[in-house]
């Protein structure tokens, strides 16, 4: 089979099953394991994606108890028994949903809503009837989204969420501006194409990656609209063992120092990686902004940030050179709910840089927003995004629904609210427990580390190659075999599918394991795999020496 691992079959897989995406390389790794599972009993295990095998429950009832609600209230307005009901009307609505939850107390999702009212009063003196009136008419989805960029309270909530979980409890001065968003995926590619839009970014220019990176941030730039002059910053750093530390060497961070690099992304904690970054490497870009490149333009997917206690986002410590993207969809168990946010601070280099535009290209955005506003340069960039996600002529259209918008709110009231972290803590178990299974029967070494998150595992089988057998076996390897072979024997002869870490731009020997839509018991099985292959390999290279 093509996937064999000797010279000959390595010509016959050729580079191009290297140079596609780990993700679309997934369905061929699927193909090869379903049907290991039809000859050999095996049963598929797919560590390739990482969709959650679990859902939180709290958030979800409340809202659909709030749906009852909002229904009462559209058929207390109009009730036709052809199935035909009004809209929510907000004049009372308050006291109507107080006497709407103590007829339901007891009812899963009554009490979050409860905490979440009087939070939502008590913190931010928020108008009952208009508090409610919103949530009712979230639920039902009857209005298109008003503002388009986000809802009042929704912005509320998911600021205070992300005060907490992104900056630590210590968000910076001023206040952040959010845009609600089709999921992550959603948001960045806003982002990519309002960088362009406004001016900020060109065709050709320079921007860097901090690698490895969700492959999407790689093959973006390299698209003939975009052709960015790309800076590779590698995660290479090792300890004294020669173990991957999976952070970035301050002399290549340096290297952004200099002004033609206009923007950076990054994924923090990394994917597949999963370290939040260190504070030498946040201490490094600080001053790399403070002192060289102020206009360099951050771009942060922080999806994994609520996975490592106590984090801190380059939003919190670089609060006006950074937009954030962040989604609800792994923390949470709902990717399939598309929710995430764009948050951008209030005063901040984008907007400094489009003001200070050339007057002929100011002129082009005036015309661009034109339709929206008679001040278009008094628009902020976060509401260019909004306009730009709905080709401007549409901007009337846009916004995320208002029922992806009230579970937005529930699952950050949910986070705010819950005050001895009781989910956290056991999300946090479940993965580690899942991380520890894993290594453990690798028989590889994974050291504690406080910035890991563990969403994901990556492991470079070069790094425990030479630990277990030397420098010469690590070169035989390299000599004889594909770096996608362990890939392909974990999928054909086991019936499991991890992904290549060097489709990441990670180390090109590196398997990327997904910790979040297994059992532990699997990941025992996927552990004792790659073992197994890495001895084979040695087994076979000692009896070639004999």
């Amino acid at each position: 089979m093509e996937y064999l691992s000797d010279k000959s079959s390595v010509a016959r897989m050729d580079k191009n099953l290297e140079k596609i995406s780990p993700f679309e390389l997934k369905n061929r790794l699927i193909e090869m394991a379903d049907e290991s599972v039809k000859q050999m009993a095996h049963v598929m295990l797919n560590a390739g994606r990482g969709n959650p095998n679990w859902i939180a429950t709290e958030a979800r009832e409340a809202f659909f108890i709030l749906g009852s609600f909002g229904i009462e209230e559209c058929r207390r307005v109009m009730n036709m028994p052809e199935g035909i009901a009004g809209i929510p009307q907000k004049a009372g609505i308050a006291q109507r949903f107080e006497e709407y939850l103590k007829k339901h107390e007891g009812d899963a999702g009554t009490d979050l809503l409860k905490r979440t009212y009087n939070y939502m009063l008590m913190e931010h003196a928020a108008d009952p009837d208009e508090l409610v009136h919103e949530w009712a008419e979230s639920i039902v989805g009857d209005q298109y989204p008003m503002p388009d960029r986000i809802l009042k309270y929704t912005e509320i909530l998911v600021r205070d969420y992300l005060n907490q979980e992104m900056c630590n409890g210590q968000p910076p001065q001023g206040k952040f501006d959010l845009f609600a968003t089709e999921g992550g995926t959603a948001g960045m590619c806003y982002v990519f194409d309002s960088l362009e839009e406004n001016f900020l970014l060109h065709k050709g220019d320079s921007v860097a990656l901090m690698v490895p990176i969700f492959t999407p941030y790689i093959e973006i730039p390299e698209l003939a609209r975009y052709d960015y002059d790309v800076l590779n910053i590698p995660a290479d750093t090792l300890n004294e063992e020669g173990l991957h530390t999976w952070q970035y060497k301050v002399e290549d961070i340096n290297k952004l120092r200099d002004p033609k690099y206009k923007a950076l992304f990054i994924v923090n904690p990394s994917n597949p990686p999963s370290y939040q970054l260190s504070k030498e490497c946040v201490d490094a870009l600080k001053d790399v902004v403070t002192r060289w490149n102020p206009n360099l333009m951050i771009i942060t997917d922080d999806v994994y940030g609520t996975f490592v206690p106590g984090f801190r986002s380059l939003m919190a410590d670089l609060p006006q050179n950074t937009i954030c993207v962040y989604s609800f969809s792994k923390y949470f168990g709902a990717t399939g709910w598309r929710l995430a946010v764009i948050a951008l601070h209030e005063k901040n280099v984008f907007d400094k840089m489009i003001a200070n535009l050339p007057r002929k290209r100011k002129s082009e955005l005036a015309k661009r927003y034109g339709s929206l506003s008679m001040h278009v340069e008094d628009m902020k960039f976060i509401d260019r995004m909004v306009a730009d996600s709905r080709q401007v002529a549409l901007n009337h259209t846009a916004g995320l629904s208002l029922p992806q918008q009230m579970q937005m709110s529930l699952f950050a009231s949910f986070s705010l609210l819950d005050k001895e972290n009781t989910y956290r803590h056991a999300m946090l178990n479940l993965i580690h427990t899942r991380l520890k299974a894993l290594w453990d029967n690798t028989g590889f070494i994974l050291p504690d580390d406080p910035l890991r998150a563990g969403y994901y595992s990556e492991i470079d089988m070069l790094v425990w190659a030479k630990k277990f057998y030397g420098d010469e076996f690590v070169q035989h390897l390299r000599a004889t075999y594909n770096p996608l072979d362990v890939v392909f024997r974990l999928a054909n002869e086991t019936g499991l599918v991890v992904l290549n870490g060097g489709g990441f731009d990670g180390p090109e020997w590196s398997v990327r394991v997904s910790l979040a839509n297994l059992n532990e018991k699997d990941y025992i099985k996927i552990g004792l795999s790659i073992r197994r292959i890495l001895n084979e390999y040695a087994d076979k290279w000692e009896s070639g020496k004999k």
